[in-house]
């Protein structure tokens, strides 16, 4: 018995390029859920599977930020590509991207000290925004 083949890459690439581009339009983290209903109301034709999957792979790429939510849902944003942090409100989900030169010599430092290298970190820093 043959295994099912892979999807085309066309396809994946397009269903890549349309939850970017759905995901373009908010600035602040969202669920997998949210990309979906987002894309029905757009009349675009995608399972929920497939946007879970398409996020994860899109994380796994550098192409997303993710964050676990405070009830522990796993939310997504379009990320700048380059090494940074997040500021995020608790009360409206508004994320900016904060730089921290203080964490970077400090996770450097910690890591030398314990005979560690090649480290990655994450900071998240949650709180009420001015708005609120």
């Amino acid at each position: 018995m043959n295994a099912p083949s892979p999807a085309p890459r066309g396809r994946t690439s397009t269903k890549r390029a349309a939850i970017a581009e759905t995901l373009a339009g908010f600035d602040d983290f969202r669920s997998a859920q949210d990309v979906h209903v987002a894309m029905r109301q757009t009349d675009q034709r995608v399972g929920l599977a497939t946007v879970y999957r398409t996020l994860q792979a899109m994380v796994e790429g550098g192409e997303l930020d993710s964050l676990r939510s405070e009830t522990g849902e796993v939310t997504y944003r379009l990320c700048s590509g380059s090494h940074h942090h997040h500021l995020v409100c608790r009360v409206c989900g508004k994320a900016l991207e904060v730089r921290g030169p203080a964490v970077e010599k400090w996770a450097e430092a910690t890591a030398a000290a314990h005979g560690f290298r090649e480290i990655s970190h994450t900071v998240e820093l949650v709180g009420t925004c001015s708005d609120h």
